[in-house]
């Protein structure tokens, strides 16, 4: 996971710009919304094009939004269960954006390792999804399940910087070869799937629990 130190240098670097925005008048749901559109424009149309060095630099500015919103929210007093749930929700999109940028970059090439590619990134793009899903369902019920290998940033970091590097060799010759991005994208498709099962399997131990102690206590009861 994305280690305290390094958080806390991104909101350190980004307080000003979030206090500026809150002198504007800016409220932190209008960068929520501006930074997913950002991100949604730039990698569905960068990135299947192949501009991958721009695409992942620009996706990685509007995806700043993510912290500078809250920043904003707690700077104004005005962080709400509305304001969790819009970045929460537009965060999904903005991530199936950015693999779904791949999918259809990589569908336009015919050969075995652009097909590799496609299937990985599109498996990425579910799974991501999952993982969200499986961690949202279970604080629906109540329980928790922020567990796993494979957290949202870490899985954004991940993809960006590679699909950047490999875009950089593209254009200068000094990257990471094409073949980095079919690794990148099988680990991350492996951790979202270890991560899935993970937070199952911790849900699973709480219900279990709680059936325990349920039992436990009817029998006292008696």
């Amino acid at each position: 996971m994305l280690n305290r130190f390094a958080r806390a240098l991104v909101t350190r670097l980004l307080t000003p710009p979030a206090r500026g925005l809150l002198a504007l008048g800016i409220s932190p749901d209008v960068v929520t919304l501006v930074g997913t559109l950002g991100v949604c424009v730039a990698a569905l149309s960068l990135f299947p094009q192949g501009q991958f060095f721009w695409g992942a630099l620009v996706v990685t500015v509007f995806a700043f939004s993510d912290t500078v919103d809250g920043i904003m929210a707690r700077a104004s007093q005005r962080s709400s269960r509305w304001g969790a749930f819009l970045a929460s929700t537009l965060d999904r999109l903005g991530d199936a954006a950015v693999f779904g940028g791949l999918v259809l970059y990589y569908a336009g090439h015919d050969d075995p390792s652009s097909r590799w590619s496609t299937g990985l990134a599109l498996a990425c793009l579910v799974l991501g999804s999952v993982v969200s899903y499986a961690r949202a369902r279970a604080e629906g019920l109540g329980l928790r399940a922020d567990v796993g290998i494979a957290e949202r940033a870490d899985r954004l970091v991940a993809v960006l910087l590679v699909t950047g590097l490999v875009g950089l060799r593209r254009l200068t010759g000094f990257g990471l070869p094409e073949g980095a991005m079919i690794v990148v994208l099988a680990l991350l498709a492996l951790a979202s799937s270890v991560t899935v099962v993970q937070r199952m399997l911790v849900v699973r131990q709480q219900v279990l629990a709680e059936a325990a102690a349920t039992t436990a206590a009817g029998g006292t009861a008696r």
